[in-house]
């Protein structure tokens, strides 16, 4: 991410403080594991697709799976989980933990996080994954170190190749080392091969495609496959320079070879929208939000779109001035939800409404304005016939904050991971948040 020039002297010399410190992992680059394994040993055990089937009599888990529904949303108390003393001594956290991803996988969850000096790139970042049976305590299960940043990580629980048992496998898009500068290299993926074991991290999706959203969902057909939400484009997705920034919409059988979602071309969005998430409703339409920072002739913030079933792939899109950074968006008994950054404003609008100036600098002064405001991490609710979110409820949050990732428990439970700045004390702007230390936490969401 390019920050804004008044901040970059700041922002450089906190990075190089940062790497100076002794916490840094540094194994070499294209590191991926403490042990290493031949692919061939993967470890397909069946899965478990139920977290509350039997958790742990007295456990964090078995207390979360236990928890009634609610009438109206209720959001429980925050559990940090890294840096944490239940974490395996393998982990070395550093000061910023702000990229993160959870799947339960053979009686366990698993859970992907990125640490490092601070928000911004740098050659220290490392990527580790680390799994739970109960909440309370966790195993290592691998470390990715490339020299370079690594961040959105995807974990995925799917066959890879018909026939299959579903395996596990981590997807995470690479970057550069300019802590100033946002710097795509594509993605790579590795399977895990059974506890604290994981296979070489290897070439995941062809060409600038940066993986934004990996996940499962039953389509129109009934048929289960993977879909995967990115976006080409990114390199020039801070300069404002009038490229086209191009949304592509991916599915796949096998988890492994991945092409357009429905029909021939696998792109619905073109413009300035990037962070893109989908669900298809029990008629077969699609609705999607999808951040639209970059800007186009309506205006910036975001996109709310929708579908009819018959033509999944086009997208009818309503302008919205907030700009639901990292959208999570999810079904629950007939209505959309979606998890994703709230701008703490009287209005919470990114588009201020400059339209007289030329688009270049409507961008520029809506992130001077947007970097110096607190944010939190909200929950929505998506009216798809409207095209419109509304606002219910912050996540404890605050800072740098909203990465969020969503477990199932039961038919009115999830564990919603997120990371956050920490949350006694000031409430800073989100450039001052995104230098400091920051945490992975989690909360409990009850739905009725």
């Amino acid at each position: 991410m390019r920050i804004p020039a008044s901040w970059t002297s700041k922002v450089a010399a906190v990075a190089l403080l940062a790497s100076c410190g002794d916490s840094a992992v540094s194994e070499g680059a294209g590191d991926t594991a403490v042990e290493r394994a031949e692919p061939e040993t993967r470890d397909t055990a069946p899965v478990d697709t139920s977290p509350c089937g039997s958790p742990p009599p007295g456990s964090r888990l078995a207390a979360l799976c236990a928890l009634p529904p609610s009438p109206e949303p209720l959001i429980g108390d925050a559990v940090v989980v890294a840096p944490s003393p239940s974490l395996p001594e393998a982990v070395r956290s550093q000061t910023a933990h702000n990229n993160l991803d959870v799947e339960w996988h053979a009686g366990r969850l698993f859970m992907a996080v990125r640490t490092a000096p601070t928000h911004f790139a740098s050659p220290e970042t490392t990527m580790f994954v680390v799994s739970t049976a109960d909440l309370d305590s966790w195993r290592f299960e691998g470390r990715f170190t490339l020299g370079t940043d690594v961040r959105e990580p995807q974990l995925v629980s799917f066959p890879a190749g018909p026939g299959l048992d579903p395996g596990l496998t981590l997807t995470f898009a690479v970057l550069g080392t300019d802590p100033l500068a946002f710097q795509p290299q594509g993605s790579r993926r590795a399977v895990w091969l059974g506890p604290g074991r994981f296979g070489p991290a290897e070439e995941a999706f062809g060409g600038d495609l940066l993986p934004w959203r990996i996940k499962t969902l039953v389509g129109p057909d009934g048929a289960t496959r993977l879909h995967a939400m990115g976006y080409t484009g990114g390199a020039d997705i801070y300069e404002n320079d009038g490229d086209l920034i191009e949304v592509h919409w991916l599915s796949s059988v096998d988890g492994v070879t991945f092409g357009p979602a429905h029909g021939d071309d696998a792109i619905v969005l073109r413009g300035g929208a990037s962070e893109t998430d989908v669900v298809y409703e029990e008629d077969g339409g699609v609705t999607a939000v999808s951040r639209n920072e970059a800007g186009d002739a309506e205006g910036f913030g975001s996109l709310v779109c929708h579908a009819a079933a018959a033509s999944p792939m086009a997208w009818s899109c309503a302008h919205d001035p907030r700009k639901y950074d990292s959208p999570l968006l999810f079904r629950h008994k007939g209505k959309n939800w979606l998890v994703a950054r709230r701008n703490v404003t009287d209005s919470g609008h990114y588009d201020l409404n400059y339209d007289e100036k030329p688009l270049s600098e409507q961008y520029t002064q809506y992130q001077l304005d947007y970097w110096g405001k607190p944010k939190r991490c909200a929950l929505w609710a998506v009216d798809s016939a409207a095209l419109a979110v509304t606002h219910v409820q912050d996540l404890p949050s605050r800072g740098d904050t909203c990465f969020p990732e969503r477990v199932e428990l039961t038919q009115s439970v999830s564990l919603i991971f997120n990371y956050t700045s920490p949350l006694d004390g000031a409430d800073p702007s989100w450039i001052d948040a995104q230098t400091g230390p920051t945490q992975v936490v989690y909360t409990s969401l009850q739905l009725n």
